[in-house]
């Protein structure tokens, strides 16, 4: 939060800082003479980058929403593999909810941090999976009239792994280069575009570049930390995971 206020600060000095170099420069009734001009120049570049903007922050706002969704069905086919596992055969089912808790268990206190830091996550989880599998095939293997149940664990547990496999995905994505160059750049050129109008108020002049530098870097930050679901700001919580674990380790009847 203190390097977005810092970020859209030295924007808003940047852009006043620009406008006083342009105002020594040419006086203001210089500039007014082409205002015409600069204001069917400002329009199309102000218009074309206000696109931009609204399509980048629906995108990124989009893919944070996906994460947190995918996170919550995630934590859903956990809980339904541990409800499954006691129609199953008692053996496997007491390792299943044993591997349940573990995996949650992994996820809070391991995956997330590592997710949140950006760095690769250790191999804890996929062992977890790979034995939750293997079990799964126990139960198949011994039957005993518990085939509805394994045929919906191992559904779930199919889930369970694509879920995850899409959560890691959303970890590593972010804007590539160009996207958040174009964003930058577009900024730069809009609010530098707004300081060649000849306005005899030069405080209302002042005034309209702080709004617009102010709202343009605005919107920019709030790119930049929604950009990465798992990094920044705005980030995936793991709230499904939570009550999971509150579920799991609440004691037995």
């Amino acid at each position: 939060m203190i390097w977005d206020i810092l970020i859209i600060a030295a924007s808003v000095l940047a852009a006043l800082a620009f406008l006083f170099v342009v105002t020594r420069a040419l006086e203001a009734h210089s500039r007014k003479e082409s205002n015409d001009f600069t204001g069917a120049v400002v329009t199309v570049i102000g218009t074309t980058y206000a696109v931009i903007l609204a399509f980048m922050l629906s995108g990124v706002w989009s893919n944070l929403q996906a994460a947190q969704a995918n996170a919550e069905q995630e934590a859903n086919s956990l809980v339904n593999i541990w409800r499954i596992s006691a129609n199953v055969d008692p053996a496997t089912g007491t390792d299943v909810q044993a591997l349940c808790l573990k995996y949650a268990q992994n996820v809070l206190s391991v995956e997330w941090p590592a997710m949140n830091n950006g760095k690769p996550l250790p191999p804890q989880g996929s062992e977890l999976i790979n034995q939750l599998w293997r079990l799964a095939g126990q139960s198949h293997d011994r039957g005993g009239g518990t085939y509805v149940a394994t045929y919906q664990l191992v559904e779930e547990l199919r889930m369970l792994t694509e879920y995850r496999r899409i959560r890691l995905m959303h970890s590593r994505e972010e804007l590539p280069g160009i996207l958040r160059a174009v964003l930058i750049a577009g900024g730069i050129i809009t609010v530098a575009a707004s300081c060649f109008f000849g306005v005899q108020n030069f405080r209302f002049h002042v005034l309209q570049v702080i709004v617009l530098s102010f709202l343009i870097s605005l919107v920019l930050v709030a790119i930049a930390d929604i950009d990465r679901p798992y990094q920044g700001g705005v980030v995936v919580q793991p709230d499904g995971f939570v009550l999971a674990l509150k579920g799991f380790e609440e004691p037995k009847d």
